[in-house]
């Protein structure tokens, strides 16, 4: 999958690194002669899917443009522990010094790759696809979101500015479900699509016949569900949404729900263990 790059990721590199240097590394400047090179590997110490190479490489590449990256595996792959991910070759100065922001985002976006694949499997074969939410870490939703991508998932909104999602505190300020999509069908272009969150089936008929062209089932038993995947009739996307575990995903699937969003692929994804080690 190609990792398309911008200003904002690399802004967000910029500052991991600011905060983790700030003066300098007062111990590896001590330690390691000026022009000394070094040859180091990243190694995984569990079973994880591979996540954030790019991320790694431009790391590097603000910190010393010398030093060089030769990866065993590109992002998407499964490795076991004990694999070798990638090898950086350069400055030995400049690898220690990029080393633990370097493996914090590669673990983190492990993580949230690895577990998204896990949703993934457990679903091979129903037609529902998982999706994610805005549940991130502040500063990386882009980079969690490309690991979602990674992990065979697909994306929801990336934010605010991205979709009509009408919830529940929008409809109680509006006075009902209807008028909550009727002011929004005068407000924006006639290009967005209207999702609402129903939290009951009589929701679901208000949503249907207001003209609603996605629906969030959110925390529905899987009965009601059902019923509501009948109701619809495939007329409009539904979404299941609201504590989704590895232990119940293939249930949600199997009632015939097109997407199911899990947040815990993003906000509770535990980061793998890889570590960075110089080769002597």
């Amino acid at each position: 999958m190609n990792f398309v790059w911008s200003g904002h990721w690399s802004e967000t590199i910029k500052n991991a690194l600011f905060q983790d240097i700030g003066r300098g590394d007062i111990t590896t400047n001590a330690i390691v002669r000026p022009g000394q090179k070094a040859e180091a590997v990243l190694i995984a110490r569990e079973d994880l899917v591979v996540c954030g190479l790019p991320v790694i490489a431009e790391v590097f590449s603000i910190l010393d443009s010398r030093i060089r990256m030769l990866p065993e595996t590109p992002d998407g792959g499964g490795v076991q522990a004990g694999n070798i991910i990638c090898t950086l070759n350069g400055p030995a100065r400049s690898i220690l010094t990029g080393e633990r922001v370097a493996l914090n985002f590669f673990q983190n976006l492990s993580g949230v790759a690895t577990l998204t694949r896990r949703f993934v499997e457990k679903i091979a074969g129903t037609n529902a696809q998982i999706i994610d939410t805005r549940k991130t870490t502040p500063g990386l939703r882009q980079l969690q979101k490309y690991a979602v991508r990674i992990g065979g998932g697909r994306n929801h909104r990336m934010g605010l500015d991205d979709g009509v999602l009408i919830k529940e505190n929008h409809i109680a300020l509006a006075g009902s479900l209807t008028e909550a999509i009727k002011r929004v069908e005068e407000s924006v272009s006639h290009l967005h699509r209207i999702q609402v969150e129903c939290e009951s089936l009589e929701q679901v008929r208000e949503a249907l016949d207001a003209g609603a062209h996605a629906i969030l089932l959110d925390n529905m038993s899987l009965e009601n569900i059902r019923r509501a995947v009948d109701l619809a009739s495939g007329k409009v996307l539904l979404e299941a949404s609201g504590n989704v575990t590895l232990d119940n995903v293939l249930e949600l699937a199997e009632t015939g729900v097109d997407l199911i969003s899990v947040g815990a692929i993003t906000h509770s994804a535990v980061s793998k263990d890889v570590s960075l080690l110089v080769k002597i």
